[in-house]
């Protein structure tokens, strides 16, 4: 659930980005389409006062401008004249033939606001009079706008106010689909989490998604029905194989057992045993690990001490007459000897059962065997190493990635098989780790970490 609610928090954030991005780029057009436009348009401005300095007047009032004034004006394809007070025209330069040479005040007035005909004028107050210039006609644009000082403030807070509406708008519009997609996923999201941790599912099939939500029904149903039927498989056979087996090795025992029967036979007999109860042994860690990983076997919770577990289990091992070769070595830190959690002490001891087994069987010519308990921050560490052959590297990534698929080796041989696979389901029962290093120096370093109560 946290996870699908990270994902929509990215999507609306995301989104956001996207909204902000919009604006962006948009901004950026606009000023680019402005900078073309500017760049490809014919430059307006007049040099009026160039043009002032160009004029000039005598004491009786002549008006005459300098050739540069000329220059000027035939750059910007212009025109220009200067009029008196009177309106009449005292000098100019370029000037149309069909303009008149005498304006009135009325006249000079729209002229200078607007167009000359259909010249576009600037004018400019000189001490000789009005200077006004003229330009080609659609080469400029004269506007005039005057309104009330509150009208432009007012407008200007209202767009502003739209804008931010809007801004809001999308965002909420935003937030709302992305809830809407949220409702619609979240539920398969779960859906398939629960499938996969082997829990049946029932979405609804009605709304925009229903298909989908179906479809993972039958997948859930699907699954479950498949993994029922393979673990009732394995339960049956366990139990079919159980009756003959007890009476094989019932039969073997006493064969062996016989001292009349001779030597040969009795060795046969032995033979029998021993396969046979490895044979038990396989069948049973194959049923307890199909209940594992399907969570049908139901843990029985109770205080465990770490150290007294394992002082119990080497006992039984020296008990039991194990090879000399195989040497047991308990280290025991000064903090573990009160270390407590819950655990299924069975299970528990089950599993050093199979590590200490492992470390046996995979080296024929004896090592000693190390087991370590002492506190780790919040977690109980029970490290079960051995000084002998060890791992291969490419077998130690599989087994720390849970990868059991095929346990065979290069030989054909089974260095490490369901035992393992059956000691790491055991720690993941505790919601515990397990790491399997290769030491140092010589041999199998096995770590386990279960949290304290």
């Amino acid at each position: 659930m946290n996870t699908a609610n990270r994902f929509f928090r990215k999507y609306l954030f995301s989104s956001i980005l996207i909204l902000c991005a919009f604006f962006i780029i948009n901004i950026g057009l606009i000023i680019g389409v402005l900078a073309i436009s500017w760049n490809n348009s014919t430059d307006p401005d007049i040099p009026l006062s160039q043009i002032v300095d160009c004029i000039h007047t005598n004491e009786q009032g002549t008006v005459s401008a300098d050739k540069r004034a000329s220059e000027l004006l035939n750059e910007k394809s212009s025109w220009a004249m200067v009029l008196n007070t009177k309106g009449e025209v005292t000098w100019e330069e370029a000037m149309p033939d069909n303009l008149p040479r005498q304006y009135s005040a009325v006249e000079i007035a729209k002229f200078s606001r607007w167009y000359l005909d259909e010249y576009p004028v600037l004018v400019q107050e000189i001490p000789s009079g009005l200077l006004v210039i003229g330009c080609p006609s659609d080469s400029l644009v004269k506007c005039n706008f005057v309104t009330d000082a509150d009208y432009i403030r007012t407008a200007i807070k209202g767009i502003i106010v739209v804008v931010i509406c809007n801004i809001t708008l999308m965002l909420l519009l935003f937030w709302y689909n992305t809830r809407k997609v949220e409702k619609a996923v979240t539920p398969i999201l779960n859906g398939i989490a629960m499938i996969a941790h082997g829990n049946t599912v029932a979405l609804s099939e009605n709304g925009e998604l229903a298909e989908i939500n179906a479809e993972v029904n039958r997948a859930g149903k699907y699954i479950l029905k498949k993994d029922q039927a393979r673990a009732e498989w394995i339960a049956g056979i366990s139990h079919d194989v159980r009756t003959p087996l007890t009476i094989m090795l019932g039969y073997a025992g006493e064969i062996e057992d016989d001292e009349v029967l001779p030597s040969r036979t009795r060795t046969q007999a032995k033979l029998i045993r021993q396969k046979g109860e490895k044979l038990r042994h396989l069948i049973a860690d194959l049923n307890l690990t199909s209940k594992l990983e399907y969570s049908m076997q139901p843990l029985h919770l109770e205080t465990v001490y770490p150290v007294e577990l394992v002082r119990q289990v080497i006992t039984e091992y020296l008990n039991n007459e194990v090879d000399e070769k195989y040497l047991f070595e308990l280290q025991v830190a000064e903090n573990a000897n009160t270390l407590s959690f819950q655990g299924d002490v069975a299970l528990l001891i089950r599993l050093l059962d199979n590590l200490i087994g492992n470390a046996i069987h995979h080296n024929p010519d004896g090592c000693t065997i190390s087991i370590i308990v002492c506190k780790q921050e919040s977690t109980c560490l029970i490290g079960v190493e051995d000084n002998g052959i060890g791992m291969r590297e490419e077998q130690i990534i599989s087994l720390n990635d849970c990868i059991f698929a095929n346990p065979y080796n290069h030989k054909n041989e089974m260095p490490h098989g369901l035992g393992l696979r059956l000691s790491t389901q055991i720690v993941q029962a505790h919601n515990g780790k397990i790491i399997f290093t290769n030491r140092p120096s010589k041999g199998l370093s096995v770590h386990i970490t279960i949290p304290l109560t």
